[in-house]
Parts: structure tokens; sequence; C-alpha cells
């Protein structure tokens, strides 16, 4: 499976042949410089949440391309009333059936709001077990107990977690919560964007290596084999 990083939480995959793009933040987004958000390809749009650093290009990349988007409720909602109809809304609940794998929303600890106010509904992550291999997609989230629900519903190959702490789990509770979901392969996403979330990334690449786990950290608008 590829996985495409574009700094910050965005990034995309492909599977079956599908490219599902997750957390569209290019403009603006400090880690993105000199990738084009015209240029990113999208047959599906997994949202997390609303916040303006996950949504800032959705409507534009969305539009261009058609793709079937994914998010809670409201913001499918938001999105209609922005002419964006190829929406899919979810919520936590069971697997559903997509052209690229099996989806279910599963909680995320976190906020969420849309860049013009509106209310965004709950945060989600994302378990996607798929022919070519299974995955996490946390989210912005603290640490939780109910990662621990995760390894009933898949054995994970690789997860994408937060690893910036301030607004989401550090390094060291990303250690942990790849325990709570039994995988130990780790994306780690959503540091170093702003001051605020800053780390000593060799710090955090020792944490991992210390625990016998392996935490990637792509190059944003590189491909990585996952």
């Amino acid at each position: 499976m590829q996985l495409t990083y574009y700094g910050h939480a965005s990034f995309s995959l492909v599977i079956n042949n599908k490219h599902i793009l997750v957390d569209p933040y290019i403009t603006g987004n400090p880690a993105a410089a000199g990738i084009d958000p015209d240029h990113i390809p999208a047959d599906f749009i997994l949202v997390t949440h609303g916040h303006g650093d996950h949504v800032a290009d959705l409507i534009a990349i969305a539009g261009r391309t058609g793709a079937k988007v994914i998010a809670n409720a409201e913001i499918a909602d938001w999105l209609e009333t922005k002419g964006i109809k190829n929406v899919h809304p979810i919520n936590q609940g069971g697997f559903i059936d997509f052209e690229f794998g099996k989806l279910r929303g599963v909680n995320a600890i976190h906020s969420s709001g849309l860049p013009d106010g509106s209310y965004g509904g709950n945060p989600l992550g994302f378990v996607i077990n798929t022919a070519e291999g299974n995955l996490y997609i946390a989210g912005d989230t603290a640490l939780t107990m109910d990662m621990q629900l995760i390894p009933y519903w898949s054995i994970l190959d690789f997860a994408i977690l937060p690893i910036g702490g301030n607004y989401t789990m550090d390094a060291a509770d990303a250690v942990i919560a790849s325990d709570f979901i039994k995988c130990d392969k780790i994306v780690g996403v959503h540091y170093n964007t702003f001051d605020i979330i800053k780390i000593d990334t060799q710090a955090a690449l020792d944490l991992f290596q210390q625990a016998g786990k392996t935490l990637l950290l792509p190059e944003p608008g590189k491909a990585i084999e996952v």
C-alpha cells in the first residue's frame, strides 16, 4: 500500500487502485510548501473533523475531482450546502463497504468546528480493512481507552497517529496507543507544523525504538510503501 504525506495530518493512500485523500490541508500549510493541491488526485476523501487545518482544501479538491467525501453527518450536510453532493455521511458504528475496502468510524477525543463557525459534529477516527492490508487512522485525538476495542475489529498492518502533543497525543502517548491497538508500525503525523506542536523528532524515534516499535516520519510530498 502506498502512502503520500502532504504535511501536518494530510496524506493520501492508494488502495485497490483508488486514491483516498485524508484531511486535505495544503493551502496555508507551512509543511506543504511546493505541493500543488490542484494536482492531488482523489477518488475518496476522508474527513476526521472540521477544523481548518484539516479541511482547508476540502471543497476545492472535492469539487475538482468529484471524489466521494466520507465524513460525519454534520460535515456531510455542511458540504452539501457548499455545492458538494457526492458525500457519504457516517458516524461511529459498524463497517461500511466501499470500493477500496471496509471502513468504520471510531471515537476520537478532540473537538470539531467548521471554518465558518458551523457545528462540526463529533470528531472521528477510521478503521479500514482491505485486501491490501488493514490500517487505523486516529485523526486528532488524545489517548483513549476506546483504542483497546480496535483489535476486536482489525488486525492492523499499520496505524497513523498524531504525535505532536498540545492538541493531541504526544509521542509517549502514541507508544501506549500502539500497545492498545496491537500495532507496532506507526506513521506519525500532526507535529512540527506550528511552534506549539514542535517536537524533538529524534527523541520520538528513540522512544518507539526503545519500545520495539517502528515510527515512520515521511517527508512531505514523498510516497512510501507501508
